[in-house]
């Protein structure tokens, strides 16, 4: 794996209207359920909300959004992400985005989140936070994963909205609507996969738009996964980890709305091409990509 970018130990919202017509059925599981009508850039915006067994209020949201027009909800089942939801204080949210019937079904018009999808995400946290009384799921800060359009998704909601989103992970995704983000999109940490044996298009595309907003400062790293194509592999695994050493930086055990801005001086610097790192100095940085 490239050597990726960590902080010290590794790696407003509104107050949203309810809109009509929202499912809620109890799964079997004990997650809730909610779903918003069609928007201008979706057809079907699903949503599982599981919480953990906790007594005061969630630090922040797990945004689990999978591959294309894929159905992500299951994923509150996930006992590795339930565990990791309970060891943090942490909701978990997993998506089922699809788009409206189009002729190029490898663009996938719902990641363009601020044509409608991303609304329907806080819309439908805003209606789930008054049904369980956890008021705090409308303004709790987002850990955003995905897999595939899942991490564009993620990509785009960072670049509409990045006062929202913690941290956020783009694995193995190829088509974005945004290429050079706002400042404070770029100081939002991210964890960009690439897979080795992935489609080139992908890969490039992933890399491109790390490279121009990394040499603009961002606060990223760039993960390759060697033998491993189109698929999750250990991105997951991986992300977690980052997740749990970026949390305490960003939000602190007493949660909040208010993310914390990250010291890059603190860091450590990812050499791409050495697959190297060394704490970051004063020094300045290669001429080529780092992380």
């Amino acid at each position: 794996m490239t050597s990726q970018r960590r902080l010290p130990g590794i790696a407003s919202a509104l107050l949203l209207s309810l809109v009509s017509s929202f499912a809620s059925a109890q799964t079997p599981t004990g997650a809730l359920e909610e779903s918003i009508p069609p928007g201008e850039n979706f057809d079907k915006a699903e949503f599982r909300l599981w919480l953990p067994d906790i007594s005061g209020p969630v630090r922040a949201i797990v945004v689990l959004v999978p591959g294309s027009n894929g159905d992500g909800r299951p994923m509150a089942d996930d006992p590795e992400w339930r565990s990791f939801a309970t060891k943090h204080s942490l909701a978990l949210i997993p998506c089922r985005f699809t788009d409206k019937p189009h002729d190029q079904n490898f663009i996938d018009h719902y990641v363009n989140v601020s044509r409608g999808s991303g609304q329907a995400l806080l819309d439908a946290l805003g209606a789930l936070g008054t049904r369980t009384k956890h008021v705090e799921l409308a303004t709790a800060p987002f850990l955003m994963w995905g897999m595939s359009a899942g991490g564009q998704f993620n990509y785009e909601f960072v670049a509409w909205k990045s006062e929202r989103v913690a941290a956020f992970v783009v694995n193995k995704g190829g088509i974005y609507y945004s290429a050079l983000l706002s400042p404070a999109a770029r100081s939002v940490p991210g964890l960009l996969f690439i897979g080795g044996k992935d489609l080139e298009f992908r890969n490039n595309t992933i890399a491109g738009l790390f490279a121009v907003n990394r040499r603009a400062g961002a606060l990223w790293a760039l993960a390759e996964e060697p033998n491993v194509a189109h698929v999750v592999g250990r991105s997951r695994d991986v992300a977690m980890m980052f997740y749990g050493d970026v949390l305490p930086l960003r939000i602190g055990a007493s949660g909040g709305t208010a993310l914390q801005p990250l010291n890059e001086k603190a860091g450590f610097l990812g050499d791409l091409k050495a697959h190297t790192a060394k704490p970051l100095d004063e020094a300045g940085t290669p001429n080529y990509p780092t992380a």
